[in-house]
């Protein structure tokens, strides 16, 4: 079964397929994971590996912010764990995906081997965040949302800073659609996580 390398840029959105011929296994996208670890990389369900440059700085201070604010309600939250751009996780459906922050509960966590801990974890978060950038389609990530969904995520937010509009996703239900939102809340999903968007528009 042939698949692509496709490689995205950051600024107008443009991309390179190479085409391969055949998928990528597990073991062999793991050492192209480690021979580019100053790139983002994605596998797709079907074995589409995706490659985006590092975020360009702006798109990296929001996504810092984020990961932080996420970081000091589930420090103080302590049922779960946060993680940032850069964690991979393998979902149920195959794809290996890096959302731009997320977190797990710790029971689900736990319930990992320290060897898969240590790898492209195969866990689904509960909760993740896109934060849509340049090279970002609304429509790839809508799509991206679902997948999440449809692979165990309890709460989704797609922040779409162009639009100044944010996606809510949950299971069984259609996308909640927000307009200039000044606070995010996790409820009742995340309990008393509240982001302030001020940093993030």
């Amino acid at each position: 079964m042939a698949t692509n390398l496709l490689i995205k840029g950051e600024t107008s959105g443009w991309s390179v397929v190479v085409p391969r011929a055949k998928p990528m296994s597990r073991d062999e996208f793991h050492e192209f994971c480690i021979a580019n670890r100053d790139l983002r990389i994605e596998r797709t369900a079907t074995g589409e590996v995706i490659v985006m440059p590092p975020a360009f700085s702006d798109t990296g201070n929001r996504n810092f912010n984020l990961a932080m604010q996420l970081g000091i309600w589930a420090e103080k939250d302590g049922t779960g764990l946060g993680f940032d751009s850069s964690a991979g996780f393998t979902l149920p459906n195959g794809a290996t995906r890096s959302p731009d922050a997320s977190w797990i509960r710790t029971e689900k966590w736990e319930a990992l081997t320290e060897e898969e801990k240590a790898s492209f974890a195969p866990i689904c978060p509960n909760f993740v965040i896109e934060l849509r950038s340049k090279s970002d389609t609304l429509k790839s990530l809508k799509e991206k949302m679902v997948e999440y969904i449809d692979n165990g995520v309890s709460l989704g937010w797609l922040i779409d800073r162009k639009n100044r509009s944010v996606y809510i996703y949950r299971p069984n239900q259609e996308p909640q659609i927000l307009k200039n939102q000044e606070v995010l809340s996790g409820e009742p999903e995340l309990k008393g996580f509240q982001l302030p968007m001020t940093k993030i528009w």
